[in-house]
């Protein structure tokens, strides 16, 4: 008779579970989307919404609905936008897709919101970045140290409003390096910053003693001595074999640059930058190559661009690709669990191989495994 009531219970049960689960896989699943439709960024903003129509086609469900407000660029409006969306059922929502434009969302309870930002410093309990952060470029580069058995790496940061999220990656990704510095951004000030740095005068110093000592001396092939001595800018190594420089842009340049000018080139020392988002200016600048950066991966890139193009006639920013993925990212977490417990769906570990790469979430928190490339000889090259 035990017997006979446990398979009943677990019978039950079972139904119980199919049903629920069958319920879980009929439930709609709405998407809101926070993005600027008016203002200076509004392109940036329609743009997004053709990616996530382009998502919506690939993924192919009828369950998904998406719900696009505007945000103008506003906290306020943010807000406003966000009540809205929750007034009408959406539980998460991709965006918004500017730091600022977070102020005022820990006011909204129950709504989880996956921004486009790449910060995360003082985000509120309900915001997750989805940006290609400062930890996941990190822990790029230090798999490409690792690889490459680089032991003695300074770290380079400008004195710009990036810096405490730099240290924060620099503590979660455990990256090793020699000396940290932050500089100025200001041409002379960062000059005079990197001299010290490379100790460019001793080892200039030393370059004009032995030249004075070669002229002084006796020695058979003295002319010949000079005139090497005459080709070299300075005399003695530095105290590190790479340098990792948070900038990007024409500030990036301006550092190799004064690299360069103290007798550090690329061509003896690894030059490691941050994301640069495949700038082609850099392929230009061969003097200041080769250099190693993080990044999305390029191919997936360009058949995006090119899908996106087909459908659109129009190329998109690289805000699109990162819009696309987390439409498939949040499919993707939704379709086995329960929406109804939204503040559990980016606590477990998970993986998730989008257009970018691939997603890894745990506790809250989205960080990208991205590729490694070079700039060298004017052509980019694919690492990792």
């Amino acid at each position: 008779m035990y017997k006979f009531f446990k398979i009943l219970t677990l019978t039950v049960f079972n139904i119980f579970f199919f049903f629920t689960s069958l319920l879980y896989s009929e439930e709609k699943i709405k998407i809101g989307l926070l993005v600027p439709l008016s203002g200076e960024n509004k392109e940036i903003g329609y743009q997004i919404i053709q990616s996530t129509r382009i998502a919506l086609k690939d993924i192919s469900s009828n369950r998904l609905e998406i719900y696009p407000k505007d945000t103008n660029s506003d906290p306020n409006k943010t807000i406003r936008s966000a009540k809205e969306l929750k007034d009408i059922g959406v539980k998460i929502i991709v965006g918004p897709v500017f730091y600022k434009s977070l102020s005022y969302l820990d006011e909204i309870q129950d709504i989880i919101f996956v921004s486009l930002t790449n910060k995360t410093l003082k985000l509120p309990n309900n915001v997750i970045s989805g940006g290609v952060n400062a930890t996941s470029q990190l822990n790029t580069i230090k798999k490409f140290l690792e690889i490459n058995d680089i032991k003695k790496t300074i770290f380079l940061t400008p004195k710009l409003d990036y810096e405490t999220e730099i240290k924060k990656a620099i503590k979660q990704s455990r990256i090793k390096f020699y000396k940290h510095y932050v500089y100025d951004t200001e041409p002379t000030k960062l000059t005079s910053q990197i001299e010290k740095i490379t100790n460019y005068k001793i080892r200039k110093q030393n370059l004009l003693d032995e030249i004075k000592r070669v002229e002084n001396s006796d020695l058979v092939d003295k002319e010949r001595q000079l005139e090497k001595l005459k080709k070299k800018y300075t005399i003695g190594n530095v105290k590190f074999d790479s340098v990792i420089i948070s900038d990007f842009d024409e500030s990036l340049k301006s550092v190799i640059t004064s690299l360069l000018y103290t007798d550090v080139s690329p061509k003896k020392k690894t030059i490691i930058t941050f994301n640069q988002w495949f700038d082609e200016s850099l392929l230009k600048e061969k003097s200041i190559q080769p250099i190693y950066y993080p990044s999305i991966n390029k191919k997936n890139l360009e058949d995006f661009k090119i899908k996106f193009f087909k459908e659109f006639n129009e190329y998109p920013n690289y805000l699109s690709l990162l819009s696309y993925d987390l439409i498939g990212l949040i499919y993707y977490l939704s379709i086995n669990n329960n929406l109804e417990e939204i503040d559990k769906l980016f606590k477990k570990k998970n993986t998730f191989k989008g257009k970018i790469g691939i997603f890894d979430i745990i506790d809250n928190k989205i960080n990208h495994r991205l590729n490694l490339y070079k700039v060298d000889n004017g052509k980019l090259k694919e690492i990792f």
